[in-house]
């Protein structure tokens, strides 16, 4: 299992903010939602397509291709077309740094 990767400082990650980092040689993408910070990876389960800069709105992100929209909580799908979930990671604050890093 890897260590945890590095995302950035609280203040550089403020609320409604998404970005990209890679967590064992995969895209990740990690969102400041209600004062939380979630980490899915960055690929729509429908289709190969990015989640990165897609809309979040009610604890869900949604992939900007097709509309499909998954649980910043679960990873879980929760619109069609996409049926599977997408793969979570656990993120944590410390010292005003945010970690990502696989379940």
């Amino acid at each position: 299992m890897s260590d945890a990767v590095r995302v950035g400082e609280v203040a550089g990650l403020p609320e409604g903010s998404q970005t990209e980092v890679q967590v064992d040689g995969r895209s990740v993408v990690v969102v400041c939602f209600e004062g939380q910070y979630y980490a899915l990876r960055n690929n729509c389960s429908h289709k190969d397509f990015p989640l990165l800069g897609g809309e979040v709105s009610r604890g869900r992100i949604t992939c900007e291709k097709h509309g499909a929209q998954f649980e910043l909580s679960s990873g879980k799908a929760r619109t069609l077309p996409a049926v599977k979930p997408v793969q979570m990671y656990t993120t944590r604050v410390e010292d005003g740094v945010v970690y990502v890093q696989p379940l």
